[in-house]
């Protein structure tokens, strides 16, 4: 074979590489019964993955091979369930969306909060294990016009506090994946119908506030973080937060994007790049 055919095969030949990685599913939205939306499942390699579970294992992989990559959406109005994120053989589960009326949470990567309650308790949605938490619960008697929050990453939703206070979204799950601290996978907080209550506030991580009467709107999860939608009252729409894929790999490789992503590669910093990629459903491979 001529040397430059031998020079170009070089190039193309498969090298394993280590990929740490952050992957956050989109949260659910906030509850037409006012219950606070869950937040994504969050697994990492870098941080103790969410739920409480143990920090994950490096991913081996090839250059010159393709991986999957989706970035999953956030739960739309109604309190829809969130949508999973994929990194290869990784999956997060979408947050728990809030549901409808008097019912109790929805299940998820973590579990929507339970809504306001008429006769007897509204327990939070369950949780994924090494994911997320699960939603806090409502009263025992009603009617009780408030709720509670969705579950976060690293904390459970809060309980309804009473009848005019409804309670927080769970606290998300810091990482330093990117070479700074930043929480996602938080949850949304309840809402209340009572005028002059108490909103709860949404989980630190993205998670969207509940809100008053119809006089506060309740607020959506932020983009790329996972969050929860605060629960949905009468002004609000509390979207879920979409999700995200954070890669952490040696600086002497390149990743590549392809069509149907959205992502960035970072400079070289203490030894690594990183790639974030923030929407769409595609493959990612290094050189």
């Amino acid at each position: 074979m001529p040397i430059l055919g031998i020079i170009a095969s070089s190039r193309l030949v498969s090298i394993p590489i280590t990929v740490d990685y952050l992957v956050v599913a989109g949260g659910g939205s906030g509850a037409n019964g006012l219950g606070g939306g869950g937040a994504g499942g969050f697994r990492c390699t870098v941080t103790a993955t969410g739920g409480g579970g143990a920090l994950e294992t490096a991913l081996g992989l090839l250059t010159q091979t393709n991986y999957t990559v989706t970035i999953g959406g956030g739960g739309a109005v109604g309190g829809a369930l969130g949508s999973n994120s994929i990194f290869s053989t990784i999956t997060s589960k979408g947050g728990g969306g809030g549901g409808q009326g008097d019912s109790n949470g929805v299940e998820g990567g973590s579990g929507s909060g339970g809504n306001y309650s008429v006769s007897g308790t509204k327990t939070g949605g369950a949780g994924t294990t090494n994911q997320g938490f699960r939603g806090g619960d409502t009263a025992t008697s009603g009617p009780r016009y408030s709720s509670s929050g969705g579950g976060g990453g690293g904390v459970r939703g809060a309980d309804q506090v009473n009848v005019d206070a409804s309670g927080a979204g769970g606290g998300g799950v810091a990482t330093s994946i990117t070479g700074s601290s930043v929480t996602y996978a938080g949850g949304g907080g309840g809402s209340t119908l009572q005028s002059g209550g108490t909103k709860g506030v949404g989980g630190a991580g993205g998670g969207g506030t509940g809100g008053v009467s119809n006089t506060v709107s309740s607020t959506s999860g932020t983009a790329n973080t996972g969050g929860g939608g605060g629960g949905r009252n009468a002004v609000g729409n509390s979207l879920g937060g979409s999700g995200v894929v954070i890669l952490r790999y040696v600086d002497t490789r390149t990743v590549v994007f392809g069509a149907g992503l959205t992502g960035t590669e970072s400079t070289a910093s203490g030894g690594y790049k990183r790639a974030t990629i923030t929407a769409g459903t595609g493959n990612v491979k290094w050189t």
